[in-house]
């Protein structure tokens, strides 16, 4: 080799009587990089989880991070096998650059709007906020709507709430009768008559049509009990679009429940902090891939929650 590319490659801080010492020093920056990293994601998805309330899943992070894994598991034997020190001196001081030159991709992420809150903002101001509140004139409002429901068909609503059922898989079918069980001494779902259509003018759009579903609950030894349900149709998107990931290649790498997850929270916060939403909707999640569950029976619980007194409410009907 020349005189003069060596020369080249010592300018570069490189020197050719120590090139066996190169893959201890790969192998070492390796597992810099790479507990730099686990630590700056282990640290967000801490924050994110704790804030959410939800546990770490171990081994949804392990697949995620299989490969690096594999490399830094490599890089520490052959350290180990070679006698070397797997963290030097210079380790501490890479980890505070890292955090100097990360801190304003950090500062823009967090004003960054994800998936699950852009979708419930868009649902909440594209639909809830259509069809919940009177625009004093045409509609009425939804509560008032389920009066004059109750008034025409001689039925009683415990709870004047819509209430958004969460699936866990996102599945939403076109009848909730689709997750009752077979065990008919269970409760079970049964579509009646939708309440009244509410039509507008929107975003071009003349006498846009919106309309909810009415249910009622059998139940054994016990009355009916009727309430307004439907699935949140920005989730049925996106169980069509990941069940579509050939089309949607820039989305394949999302996770489904940490939109859900967001989603809920945001639309939450939303519908509370709106005087026109606030208690007029009620976010139902529903694990319909636990076969010990019944959808049914969910939202008995939530009705019970929210209004104790529903028998005796729904036994004036019967007088």
């Amino acid at each position: 080799m020349s005189e003069e590319l060596i020369a080249n490659f010592s300018f570069l801080g490189s020197n050719f009587d120590n090139m066996h010492k190169w893959p201890t020093i790969i192998c070492r920056f390796f597992i810099y990089i790479i507990l730099i990293k686990a630590s700056q994601g282990i640290s967000y998805l801490a924050y994110n989880n704790f804030r959410k309330g939800i546990k770490l899943d171990l081994y949804k992070i392990f697949q995620q991070c299989k490969t690096y894994t594999m490399i830094f598991t490599a890089s520490v034997t052959f350290l180990i096998y070679s006698k070397e020190r797997i963290l030097g001196e210079d380790f501490l001081l890479l980890f505070f650059v890292f955090l100097i030159t990360t801190y304003p991709e950090i500062e823009q992420k967090s004003s960054t709007i994800n998936y699950g809150v852009g979708m419930a903002c868009s649902y909440f101001e594209g639909y809830l906020a259509h069809i919940i509140p009177s625009d004093g004139a045409r509609f009425v409002g939804f509560e008032e709507n389920i009066n004059i429901y109750e008034a025409k068909q001689g039925v009683i609503f415990p709870v004047k709430r819509l209430f958004i059922v969460i699936t866990k898989s996102l599945y939403c079918p076109p009848d909730l009768k689709h997750f009752n069980k077979k065990n008919r001494k269970l409760p079970y779902l049964e579509a009646c008559q939708s309440l009244e259509d509410v039509e507008k003018d929107v975003a071009g759009v003349k006498n846009r049509t919106y309309r909810n579903s009415a249910y009622k609950i059998y139940r054994a030894g016990g009355a009916p009990v009727y309430l307004a349900a439907e699935c949140a149709t920005p989730l049925h998107t996106l169980h069509r679009v990941l069940e579509r990931k050939a089309l949607y290649e820039e989305l394949s790498d999302v996770d489904p429940q940490e939109i859900v997850s967001d989603f809920c929270e945001m639309l939450r916060k939303v519908i509370k902090k709106s005087p026109d939403c606030c208690e007029k909707c009620e976010l139902v999640y529903y694990d319909d891939k636990d076969p010990s569950q019944n959808l049914a029976d969910v939202l008995l619980d939530k009705i019970k929650e929210i209004e104790p007194d529903f028998e005796n409410i729904i036994s004036s009907e019967s007088q």
